[in-house]
């Protein structure tokens, strides 16, 4: 298959297509962007649903997978066992994109993941497999992108999975170390092969700007959702798409806002364990304000016959970004990857639209010590 059949399959709308490879194809040497830009000009593409979409040099399937709910910030802490029929059923899907990082329980995440793609031989089939590094994990947990940092951090991720990563990032931006170290550290691991893509995750526009002048940035993972929206804003997606750099969406539910059988009735439910009792958006009156925007959303799923979830995936997918929503139960992973046969009509987008614009969540994203790392 083409890469113009494949763009049939992935895209919401041809005018989005025509944008999106109208900057990927200032972004590499072959000529292949411009002849795809060229027939999908001369002809019609009638694209309801969002299947694959563009990474770097390649296309991939969306949404992707997020596993740092296994055993980091939510309260679970699954063993090999437990995860693992979460884990095969995104490799039965073809749910390939997953997404670790060395500070979801000091590498215990990554060797879950590492320890499963070994004992099931399934390298080849699991694309992306991504990590970051940037935390201070196994000392004082603080922030750090020094260079030594990002060089001792791959080799022990390479050992935890025990294969070198797809992509590996800087997980938050030290304001204290020159982007000039740690981008060039970050692009010395990617000549030396111990990584094919590099990113950064949460940086501010500016930083973004000025990384991919220093090397070039595959990737930035950033937050967006249907609840949260606050990088269409501060410039960080427009920065993105400018320098056809792929947004990959964390959080593409809301932290879990969007889903269908939130369990939660107050701020008190959540357990101690859980980031969200101290997020401001999940606490006081913030926390019953917000529930009321789940509402107005899930009553347009209720009305096209969806789930609340595959509507808010679907929506994140038809904006480019590849989401990588997070389950430890893999019948909302067949759930969410369903979200990919969701077709979303101009009429749905504009009303999601209208929704997303007038009822604006209350609350940052993050309690004041996390909200301080983001953004540099």
């Amino acid at each position: 298959m083409d890469i113009t059949t494949e763009l049939k399959d992935g895209f919401n709308s041809s005018s989005f297509i025509k944008n999106l490879i109208e900057s990927y194809k200032t972004t590499t040497n072959s000529n292949s962007w411009s002849q795809t830009y060229n027939h999908i000009n001369n002809f019609d593409i009638e694209i309801k649903m969002v299947k694959n979409l563009p990474f770097a040099d390649t296309m991939v399937p969306s949404p992707g997978f997020g596993a740092m709910g296994i055993s980091f910030g939510l309260g679970n802490n699954l063993s090999l066992e437990e995860a693992e029929p979460v884990l095969l059923k995104a490799i039965e899907l073809g749910c390939t994109f997953w997404d670790t990082a060395v500070v979801y329980q000091a590498g215990v995440n990554e060797k879950l993941l590492g320890d499963f793609i070994r004992k099931h031989q399934v390298r080849d089939k699991v694309f992306i497999v991504a990590s970051k590094c940037g935390f201070d994990c196994f000392g004082d947990g603080s922030v750090t992108n020094s260079a030594s940092h990002i060089k001792t951090y791959i080799d022990g991720t390479i050992e935890r999975l025990g294969f070198t990563p797809d992509l590996y990032y800087l997980h938050r931006i030290d304001p204290k170390t020159p982007l000039e170290e740690s981008i060039g550290a970050l692009d010395e691991i990617r000549k030396e092969h111990k990584t094919k893509y590099i990113g950064l995750s949460e940086c501010s526009a500016a930083t973004l700007r000025k990384a991919n002048s220093i090397a070039k940035i595959d990737a930035l993972q950033a937050e967006y959702s249907a609840f949260e929206t606050v990088h269409e804003t501060d410039g960080l997606i427009e920065t993105a798409r400018e320098l056809g750099i792929a947004y990959v969406a964390y959080s593409p539910l809301g932290h879990g806002w969007l889903v269908d059988d939130f369990p939660y009735q107050s701020p008190d439910d959540f357990s101690a364990n859980d980031f969200r009792r101290g997020s401001p958006k999940f606490q006081g009156d913030n926390f019953y304000h917000n529930k009321k925007i789940v509402e107005e959303i899930k009553r347009l799923a209720v009305r096209k016959g969806v789930t609340l979830t595959q509507i808010a995936l679907a929506w994140v997918a038809a904006q480019g970004f590849i989401a990588i929503p997070g389950t430890t139960k893999p019948e909302r992973l067949e759930q969410n990857f369903a979200s990919r046969h969701v077709e979303l009509s101009d009429e749905e987008m504009a009303e999601l639209r209208r929704i997303i614009d007038s009822t604006k969540p209350q609350g940052n994203r993050y309690g004041p010590s996390h909200q301080a790392l983001v953004g540099h």
